[in-house]
């Protein structure tokens, strides 16, 4: 049965009108790509993002692809993923401000603490005991005194467990790179209003961030008066 299937006139015409579809597909996929890559290059340059949504759609369907571009020219990929933190936080900017604080919640990384914290385990991730041997203990007070609520957590099960448990309509998460790329892409599966901060070292101990990249994050939407030094 199969050998009269492909001895058949139709077979020829069949695989000639896949192999074009798939070609046409690749082609498409390429020019999407490549379209992707130019709108991102120009919204960089100028400091606006141009088209948005349909920089975002792009970017999650044609990773792979763009990716492929990259590393073919010897561009960084790293450069890519960092843009497509950037958008994702300007995307979600109006949202997130229009949360309120109390329903907000700050995820910070167990590798920002100093190698020798004293900080034990718990069931709502690690506490504090703001020993001021980093700078953990004195900024969460900072974003308490803002109305969020912050949890310290060794990884993303936690912060899933945090999330199921108080349910906040909005997060920011602090972390690597591809930590907080993969973060905003679950927020977006669960319809949770994400923020991405990344740190400026990688890595698993000792790690370091901008706090004032994080605070200028948790600023957004609150009054003057729910800012840190002005209280």
């Amino acid at each position: 049965m199969a050998s009269m299937f492909f001895s058949s006139p139709l077979w020829t015409p069949l695989v000639t009108l896949i192999g074009e579809i798939t070609v046409l597909i690749f082609i498409g996929m390429f020019v999407g790509a490549v379209v992707v890559m130019s709108i991102a290059t120009i919204s960089v340059r100028s400091g606006h993002f141009y088209f948005p949504r349909l920089m975002k759609s792009g970017m999650v369907l044609l990773e792979g692809m763009i990716k492929g571009i990259c590393k073919f020219f010897g561009f960084d990929d790293k450069d890519l993923v960092t843009f497509f933190i950037r958008l994702h936080n300007t995307m979600n900017m109006k949202m997130f401000g229009d949360t309120p604080v109390e329903k907000r919640a700050i995820f910070l990384p167990q590798c920002l603490r100093a190698g020798d914290c004293p900080a034990s385990l718990t069931p709502e991730g690690l506490v504090c005991r703001r020993c001021k041997r980093c700078a953990i203990g004195s900024e969460i007070d900072t974003f308490e005194e803002m109305g969020y609520r912050v949890f310290i957590v060794p990884g993303s099960t936690f912060i899933k467990r945090m999330v199921k448990q108080h349910r906040p309509e909005a997060i920011i998460g602090v972390g690597c790179l591809m930590e907080i790329k993969e973060g905003l892409e679950l927020c977006d599966k669960i319809g949770l209003i994400g923020m991405g901060v990344i740190t400026l070292k990688d890595g698993c101990v000792e790690t370091i961030l901008d706090w004032s990249d994080l605070v200028e994050i948790a600023e957004i939407g609150l009054a003057p008066t729910s800012a840190p030094g002005n209280n």
